[in-house]
């Protein structure tokens, strides 16, 4: 039986496809896919684009131009209806999303990162909206940082955790093309608003328990973090290695309402421009505080195993995180020495 969800994961993949196609002539075979109001989210400094012929010209030409022989891996594919309001209103927007890694290699300069010969593996997420049977907004986001770092170039300095880890689920078991136990979906949803809203929102700016993750994260969750920050293994490295210098640098930092908070089986995803908000009175990552206001671009994708989520891969856009600070980091990419060129 047919099903709405079914109906918007085919569009996904015809998506994935057209993404992966490298002639512009199929540029053609996408448009019936998407709503005429369709735009395009993207990572800083491509960000938003409004039309098709845009994000045709800004970033898949010049993308596939970039990586010509590049392979799509995907960990992670779901959808369901969004309920992502603080106030727990929710929205009944659906949306499909997916995550994994691009394979190949960097063969020209691309948004001023210099080619390489090594080959590379680019993590990516993407999130859309799916509104009468077609596409009506999009966002993606790749880990520039982590990029950068595979070609020995360093942004930002050496991340507490451990760098270029971006498995698949532990349980190979996250692709999800058959229908998912409507109860342990809800499970899944009632646990995240819950982690998301109740928890994460109640730090009270002095004691990390109060923000209650250890009821939510198990001793031994393994946290995929983006380039920056790394990953952690382990409840301990999270805290020591992410929570503590991120509420130093943001105490006051507050989940707001998200694109899409969405559940199927035992997996959760969500997206958020501007998801996170808080106010930069703290050192982050070698920048002193500004004080400036702060709202993070983020993608979470989380695995639950009983009543706690088990693994996390997570999204934050770096480069425009970072821009708010007053800080360009692609600036810090060396210039390449021309004169023997």
């Amino acid at each position: 039986m047919t099903t709405p969800l079914h109906e918007a994961k085919q569009l996904l993949q015809a998506w994935w496809n057209f993404e992966d196609v490298h002639e512009k002539d199929s540029m053609q075979t996408v448009i019936p896919l998407l709503d005429p109001e369709w735009n395009w989210k993207g990572f800083d400094p491509v960000n938003a684009l409004d039309s098709l012929e845009a994000y045709q010209t800004r970033f898949r030409a010049p993308f596939r131009k970039a990586f010509p022989s590049l392979k799509r891996e995907v960990h992670l594919m779901l959808g369901g209806f969004s309920n992502g309001r603080v106030d727990g209103a929710g929205d009944g927007e659906l949306w499909v999303c997916g995550s994994g890694l691009f394979h190949g290699f960097l063969q020209r300069e691309w948004l001023g990162i210099p080619a390489a010969e090594a080959p590379i593996r680019l993590r990516w997420a993407d999130f859309h909206q799916i509104r009468d049977e077609r596409i009506l907004r999009s966002f993606m986001l790749v880990d520039l940082v982590d990029l950068l770092e595979q070609l020995g170039i360093l942004l930002l300095p050496e991340s507490l955790g451990k760098s270029g880890i971006y498995p698949v689920p532990k349980t190979h078991d996250g692709i999800h093309t058959e229908p998912c136990d409507e109860s342990q979906t809800a499970s899944s949803m009632k646990l995240i608003r819950e982690f998301l809203f109740e928890g994460l929102n109640q730090f009270d700016q002095c004691d990390l328990q109060s923000m209650g993750v250890k009821q939510y994260f198990r001793e031994d969750v393994q946290w995929y973090g983006p380039g920056g920050i790394g990953a952690c293994e382990g409840l301990g490295e999270f805290e020591d290695f992410h929570q503590k210098p991120w509420l130093e640098a943001y105490p006051d930092r507050k989940v707001q309402n998200l694109d899409s908070l969405i559940a199927e089986g035992n997996y959760t995803a969500a997206s958020g421009w501007s998801g996170v908000e808080a106010v930069h009175s703290g050192s982050y990552l070698g920048v002193p505080a500004t004080e400036n206001k702060i709202r993070f671009n983020g993608m979470d994708f989380w695995r639950r195993d009983e009543e706690q989520f088990v693994e996390n891969w997570v999204f934050v856009d770096m480069i425009h995180l970072f821009r708010q600070f007053g800080v360009d980091l692609l600036q810090r990419i060396p210039e390449r020495d021309l004169s023997n060129a």
